[in-house]
């Protein structure tokens, strides 16, 4: 039976000529105005969610009345969450696996960053200055994941390979049991446990309104005064004051961050000028290829769909990742 999808992005976008690859039978509509779906949303089956307005997308999904599936280009579907895919049973799947790579690499930087002094070094490279100095070797040292899913294991993965010790928080411990990678696994009600045992800590984490504020003044306190965190979750698992007021009393070695609660970052943000924080513009993901990777999610699902297989990468909506 030939399929109807909807793909709610810009046209000339270059990812999306793979979907080239569909079936020749296949109905498509691409565009970024609800007049765009005018025609072919009645008898839509899938919608592809592939540019950034969620106000577009809830005008789409009220517009096609036969949707059995929706797949967004991205990880982190928070805004897709509207009621017609919340209080239904219309399965929702995502990009995960797109982006872990290049997010768990710039949480290696972050951590060398710090471990051997760059700032320090460019320093002292800019200046021209021979001087010596001791920096910090990571082998046997702690990395406390909070957020143990897909990009959680990927940056795990890469600090086991280092020799970090791996310490995981998640919110069903369980479904870590055997991981040979982990040293220790923590119940959220742990997390001041695993902040004050580790050297690193990363969080990577979805926003949902279960995981705002995470990390609070009171688990950045339970840090070692050596520990560095990093963040390429969602910035609003930080309470950015507290992080601020303790980077500016030297109470933690410092802080990698990719994401932030308000984008971009305002220019009166103290992240800009602490020497003690490497920050990235929300684009440790933004590889070449990113949105390639994320788009062939989208097929191989699309050829799952069309044969009644299992798909992958399916949100539960209750968790909201």
């Amino acid at each position: 039976m030939p399929h109807t999808v909807l793909v709610l992005g810009n046209p000339t976008d270059r990812h999306l000529r793979l979907l080239a690859e569909l079936p020749l039978e296949t109905s498509i509509a691409v565009g970024e105005t609800p007049e765009a779906f005018a025609n072919l949303a009645p008898e839509a089956d899938i919608i592809f969610f592939a540019n950034q307005n969620p106000p577009l997308f809830e005008q789409v999904i009220r517009m096609a009345p036969r949707v059995k599936w929706v797949h967004s280009l991205w990880a982190g579907v928070d805004k897709l969450l509207v009621p017609e895919i919340r209080d239904t049973a219309i399965p929702l799947t995502n990009a995960k696996g797109a982006y872990s790579k290049s997010l768990a690499e710039f949480c290696i930087l972050g951590i060398l960053f710090f471990a051997k002094d760059m700032r320090r070094l460019l320093r002292q490279q800019r200046e021209r200055h021979w001087e010596k100095f001791a920096c910090v070797e990571i082998h046997g040292q702690t990395l406390g994941i909070i957020g143990y899913g897909d990009i959680g294991r990927a940056i795990a993965l890469r600090g086991h390979g280092m020799g970090l010790r791996i310490h995981a928080l998640r919110r069903r411990p369980e479904q870590s049991q055997g991981d040979p990678i982990i040293e220790k696994t923590y119940a959220p009600d742990q997390i001041l446990e695993l902040m004050a045992a580790c050297d690193y800590v990363a969080l990577a984490l979805p926003q949902t309104p279960d995981t705002v504020r995470t990390v609070g003044a009171r688990e950045i306190a339970a840090m070692k005064p050596s520990a560095v965190i990093l963040n390429v979750g969602r910035g609003s698992a930080i309470d950015e004051p507290a992080l601020a007021e303790a980077l500016q009393q030297n109470r933690i070695r410092g802080a990698a961050l990719d994401v932030f609660d308000t984008e971009p970052l305002p220019a009166s943000s103290p992240f800009w000028t602490l020497d003690n924080v490497f920050l990235s513009p929300h684009c440790a993901d933004n590889t070449a290829t990113w949105q390639d990777d994320s788009v062939r999610i989208f097929l191989d699902n699309f050829r799952r769909y069309a044969a009644g297989q299992p798909l992958r990468n399916i949100v539960d909506k209750e968790s909201g990742y």
